[in-house]
């Protein structure tokens, strides 16, 4: 019997596993700008969190993980708070005059700013190759921003965009130590949760603007709470497991050119200028990731590393 038959069906399933991770995590940015015609921005990020919770709750019940200590708690409740509340408040506010594609590619340089983060909190190396990548990565989200209305304009909604990138980054920093103690899958669960109770004073409001809105609308909130947030982060973990985490996210270079083809049937075809600057913006970031950093000085760790976090 040949070598490769027992490892055919689990790699199989890994790239589907991969496939499911990028539609999902594409489609949250066209979903969102779906969504944004009939409700507001915070409203939506509560309700569509209030959709995760009920999910992240079961999967507690379920599998019982470990419980955070209480220093953990409050480092969760941070992380909640700019990965989660932060984040998708500006991601979301940004899109009502950001383009989903031009979104996409904005937050997708989220791994440069966690890799200057790492060097200024964490001491982490940063080769010339890494600032090369980080200014040419710049370079391409100026492009982008000079497309979008009012450019990098501080309270402009690419400014707003870039900012929810920053949010990631500093999850994904802030996260690290916690995913070595407590896994990905319930690192995961308990910043949804905490991120879910910091948005919970608008789900009045989103409770007001639903019965309103269409069905369509209505059915893309549901999406967006089930897809990005916990379907996505299932299959992108069993990726990792079976790819690793290097391999792997070389993947996740694929979500913003899908977000941009999911756009284009809800009439957002972006123009040559935030194409371009999309190109530019995603080769500074091949460029740290695969040649920025200097090498790791101790073997790398078998826990899967801190996933970017989906739009």
């Amino acid at each position: 019997m040949s070598s490769r038959t027992p490892g055919a069906p689990r790699a199989s399933q890994a790239y589907a596993a991969v496939a499911v991770t990028i539609l999902s995590w594409a489609s949250a940015f066209p979903a969102i700008g779906l969504a944004l015609r009939e409700l507001q921005p915070v409203p939506l990020a509560a309700a569509r969190f209030a959709v995760a919770a009920v999910l992240v709750l079961a999967w507690l019940a379920w599998r019982r993980p470990t419980r955070p200590a209480w220093p953990d708690l409050l480092r969760f409740a941070l992380c909640g708070l700019i990965g989660i509340a932060a984040y998708n408040i500006l991601l979301n506010t940004g899109q009502r005059s950001v383009a989903a594609g031009a979104a996409s590619f904005i937050v997708n340089t989220a791994p440069i700013l966690t890799a200057l983060l790492a060097r200024l909190v964490l001491g982490e190396r940063f080769g010339a190759r890494g600032w090369a990548g980080t200014l040419v990565s710049f370079a391409g989200i100026a492009l982008i921003a000079s497309a979008q209305p009012g450019g990098l304009a501080f309270g402009a909604g690419a400014s707003l965009v870039l900012g929810s990138a920053l949010c990631m980054a500093c999850y994904v920093v802030l996260q690290k130590p916690l995913v070595a103690r407590y896994g990905a899958l319930a690192c995961t669960a308990w910043t949804l949760l905490a991120g879910a109770l910091w948005l919970s004073p608008w789900l009045p409001e989103a409770a007001g603007e639903l019965p309103g809105a269409g069905m369509v609308t209505i059915a893309t909130v549901i999406g967006l709470g089930v897809l990005p947030a916990a379907i996505g982060y299932a299959t992108w973990t069993y990726a990792l497991g079976h790819f690793g985490a290097a391999r792997a996210t070389n993947f996740l270079y694929l979500v913003a050119p899908v977000a941009t083809a999911i756009a284009l049937p809800l009439g957002e075809a972006p123009g040559p200028q935030t194409l371009l600057g999309g190109a530019v913006a995603i080769a500074g970031v091949v460029l740290v990731n695969t040649r920025g950093r200097a090498a790791p000085r101790a073997p790398a760790s078998t826990e899967p590393a801190t996933p970017r976090l989906p739009s």
